[in-house]
């Protein structure tokens, strides 16, 4: 199961009413997806399993913790050799600022969602990701407003 296409008609229902809300009950989740009980647990289990089910998180808005500045940061590295980008990638992942990271293509190699509490605290940020061998550009855009935010949908079938 390495495809969304490999996914049934009730895999699907089921990743799309666990990605609106993680804190659905077994019971609620077999009615909303029209399956008993028994199968629906089966099958949740079996998309954790395999990895498709990930965790469950809480969507926090950002825009309402004090003193927290969204910045979207591309990185650019000198080298996209393997060694390169996984060393990249472990050292980002251990800096707590930040919130998510993403593989991309075009001129960078990376965009990096982090929240810092002001701009002494992002130039921190900015000297750690710096400090990262192999980086050869970093270009930061700051998040003004977030005017949607949202689950992403699985395509119909």
């Amino acid at each position: 199961m390495s495809q969304l296409g490999d996914l049934d008609i009730f895999d699907q229902k089921i990743l799309s009413e666990l990605a609106s809300d993680g804190r659905l009950s077994w019971r609620d989740l077999a009615e909303k997806i029209g399956l008993s009980l028994s199968p629906t647990i089966r099958r949740v289990r079996r998309l954790e399993e395999l990895g498709v089910i990930k965790g469950y998180y809480a969507a926090i808005d950002q825009g309402r913790l004090r003193d927290a500045i969204g910045v979207f940061i591309t990185v650019a590295l000198e080298r996209q050799v393997k060694n390169a980008l996984i060393e990249f990638e472990r050292r980002v992942r251990a800096v707590p600022e930040v919130v998510g990271g993403y593989q991309i293509s075009g001129a960078s190699d990376y965009l990096i969602h982090a929240m810092v509490e002001d701009l002494p605290h992002y130039q921190a940020l900015l000297d750690n990701l710096t400090a990262i061998e192999g980086v050869s550009r970093i270009q930061s855009n700051f998040v003004v407003k977030t005017f949607i935010q949202r689950v992403p949908a699985l395509p119909e079938r």
